[in-house]
């Protein structure tokens, strides 16, 4: 793998050197766009509006548009706009990770000590599991500052970017009816049918089987075949009560 930000995390007056690599990684099938008379592959060009022409990738600036003018921005501005943020994950506080609502979750980086034998790094991992905490940290990475939390996962620092509360839209415009009549016996048996189907979480149980399936397809048409597909068997409730209907749930499961 290879980095993508170098810089150091710091807590308190405990700094650590680290190195930043993705996590994540897309398991989507890679389909190109094409142009359906001739297969032909379709290609984006950075053109300029006034000549028409496609710009080189060193001739590219960015710019913020004041009035109608821009002005450049260049990458020493960005730097200089929180010099301390762009070297440094600093940790300002430590949280429960299950206070972090998962509507704020965007995208995880290992960490790695830039350093060997690094033991500020093994004693962070350690206090973190001991204590069930996470750090609560602000960073500079491509331009854009990122809230994040910082956590352990088995051995190793992770560092995972989450959205600013301005970034989740309100609920105010949802049409939901607020006070809906839920009776007891229904609560009762919707508590039933959770308890039922709970179990610990296992992410390694669940594959993305799509994917799958759309490969053996386009496989198949390669071949000038087509692909058997699965045929759905939808599962009907019998009855259009809520009540009847959660009762049968859970009485399905049982028998499963």
């Amino acid at each position: 793998m290879r980095s993508i930000w170098k810089g150091s995390l710091g807590f308190g007056l405990v700094s650590i050197p680290v190195k930043l690599y993705s996590a994540v990684q897309s398991s989507s099938l890679d389909l190109d766009m094409l142009d359906s008379r001739d297969h032909a592959r379709i290609r984006y060009q950075r053109v300029n509006e006034h000549t028409h022409k496609e710009v080189p990738y060193d001739k590219i600036v960015k710019g913020y548009k004041i009035n109608d003018d821009y002005v450049v921005v260049e990458e020493q501005d960005f730097e200089d706009a929180a010099p301390e943020k762009s070297k440094v994950i600093e940790i300002e506080s430590f949280v429960d990770i299950a206070d972090v609502n998962p509507m704020y979750y965007e995208t995880s980086y290992y960490t790695e000590p830039d350093t060997k034998n690094n033991k500020a790094y093994a004693l962070l991992v350690q206090a973190l599991i001991k204590s069930k905490k996470a750090g609560l940290a602000r960073f500079v990475l491509r331009s854009t500052e990122s809230l994040c939390i910082v956590h352990p996962v088995e051995n190793v620092l992770v560092v995972t970017r989450i959205r600013f509360a301005q970034e989740i839209r309100g609920t105010e415009d949802l049409n939901i009816t607020k006070d809906v009549g839920v009776s007891k016996k229904e609560l009762d048996v919707g508590l039933a049918l959770i308890n039922q189907y709970a179990e610990h979480f296992d992410v390694s149980k669940f594959k993305d089987d799509y994917n799958d399936e759309l490969l053996k397809i386009i496989q198949a048409k390669s071949k000038g075949k087509r692909a058997t597909v699965k045929k759905m068997k939808p599962q009907k409730a019998t009855s259009d009560d809520l009540y009847g209907q959660l009762m049968q749930s859970l009485n399905a499961k049982k028998g499963a």
